[in-house]
This record gives structure tokens, sequence and C-alpha cells, in this order.
């Protein structure tokens, strides 16, 4: 159970966080109304998808302080602790994407496949592409096609095309590149690296602890923020990192661990 602990603790965070919505739509629950783009906690406290407030914002439109006062709050809440958790912790697109990454694993297919180079910074592109069409278009442009929010307002009111956008989701990672739509092409994702990148709460290597057997890469589905394995004690400062904690997980040394930034300014080990 020791290496699956945070793996079932974002399961039954992400299904709860889906529960509250369908609950609030299906039986007129309080707790957490709307959706991944606009939400009430509690009938009082007004959440927005910091992104799609942005997307809005170029179009023009004029923002009511409810939608500019929940940016701000989730924006805080991820940029000062959870980092980019929203990806591993709230998406539910999340759950699909482990699955594909999972079969690919026991499969080996990315033993047996030909590569393909997509470079991870397509998904910033993306981002800065979505938000020149939402000015030049006046609407939120990522939105209209985000399947994110197609699959979420699929599950909550049972309509729209979320079904059909999980599969091609899956059926790409599985098939044509590993992690390929988290990891290269989500600008929702992108977006919470940015606002994450300074965050309190990091997973900490302990070199002096590693025995190099590279599980954690393994199952990393941001590899290159694990750059420090068997190198330095050192924390993962780079934005993408999903804080998912799978990596904390499959490390049976406990040379990996969740630990607060500031407790983490130590010289790296010498070489």
């Amino acid at each position: 159970m020791k290496h699956y602990k945070y793996l079932l603790m974002r399961r039954f965070t992400q299904i709860g966080i889906l529960l509250l919505y369908i609950g609030a739509n299906a039986w007129g629950w309080k707790i957490l109304r709307g959706d991944l783009s606009a939400s009430l906690l509690m009938g009082k406290v007004p959440l927005a998808d910091p992104y799609a407030v942005v997307q809005i914002a170029v179009t023009g439109a004029t923002l009511g302080m409810d939608i500019i006062l929940g940016a701000l709050i989730v924006t805080l809440f991820y940029g000062v602790i959870g980092g980019r958790a929203f990806c591993s912790w709230v998406c539910p697109i999340n759950m699909i994407t482990d699955t594909a990454a999972w079969l690919r694993r026991k499969m080996r297919l990315s033993e047996i496949q030909k590569r393909f180079y997509i470079s991870r910074s397509l998904r910033y592109w993306i981002l800065g592409l979505s938000l020149i069409l939402s000015a030049v278009m006046g609407v939120a442009a990522f939105e209209l096609i985000s399947p994110v929010s197609m699959a979420h307002r699929g599950a909550v009111f049972g309509m729209g095309m979320g079904g059909g956008a999980l599969v091609v989701i899956f059926l790409f990672d599985l098939l044509v590149h590993e992690n390929g739509w988290c990891g290269y092409i989500c600008p929702l994702g992108a977006s919470y690296a940015l606002i994450g990148k300074f965050s309190f709460i990091r997973v900490h290597h302990d070199a002096n602890k590693c025995t190099d057997c590279r599980d954690c890469i393994t199952v990393c589905p941001e590899k290159e923020v694990l750059h420090m394995i068997n190198r330095s004690s050192e924390s993962v400062l780079m934005g993408e990192c999903t804080n998912c904690g799978r990596c904390v997980d499959v490390c049976k040394e406990d040379a990996l661990g969740f630990s607060i930034r500031s407790q983490l300014k130590q010289p790296k080990d010498e070489e």
C-alpha cells in the first residue's frame, strides 16, 4: 500500500471533487457548484480558472468582481502551495492519461515504438496562440475546444462530446506518444506550470539514499524535472512538476519525499 499512497490520495481527491460537482447538478448540493472554469465553494467563495479568465479578459469583455476574485484565489493557492497540482489532483483527464501511461509500460510500447520528437515548449506556444486567437475572435478560444472542459461538463451535466475527447486523448497517449497530451500539448497545464513555478510544496531528492534504480523516472510524466536523480541532493524546482507523488510512491529507498521549499535552501552535494 505504501507504494500507492499518493496515487490513491489523488484518485480519492479527483473522484471526490467530481462527485461534488455532480451532486450539485443532480441533487442540489451547495458544497461545490459550477464547473472547472467557474465555481462557487460553500455558496460563498468564488473560484475561477485563471487561464479561462485571461482568455476572456483579452477578448475585451468586462469581468465581474466575483470572477476576478475567484481567479485570484485559485492563482494564490497554486502559486503559493499547490504548484501544478491541478493537473494531477483535480483534472479528470489525468485518470485517463495515467491509465494510458500504465498500459504503455505494461505493453512496453515505448521500447518498441519509434519515437518522434515533440518539443515540450509546444504547450506554451499553444497557450500564447490561444490568447491571440481569443483577442482576434472575441471568444475564449481554448474553452471552445478544451477536452478538459468537455470531459468535465460531460460527466457533470451528461452532455457534449466529453467521451469522444477522452477516447482521442487516451489513444494518442497510448499509441502515438507517451504522456503526449499533458506533457506536450495541453495549454491549461502550461498555465499552471507558470503559476506554480515558485510554490512552496516541492519534491526533494536525497542523493545519499538514491541507488539510481530510475523507477521514479519511469513513472514520471515530466521526466526532465528529475534531472538531479543520483547526482545531487536538491528539490524539484521546475514548474512543470505536477506534484503527483508517483516518484515518491515508487522510491523504495525513500530518496524522494515532499518538503517545504523554504527548508530546502541547502548546498548541492559536492562531486
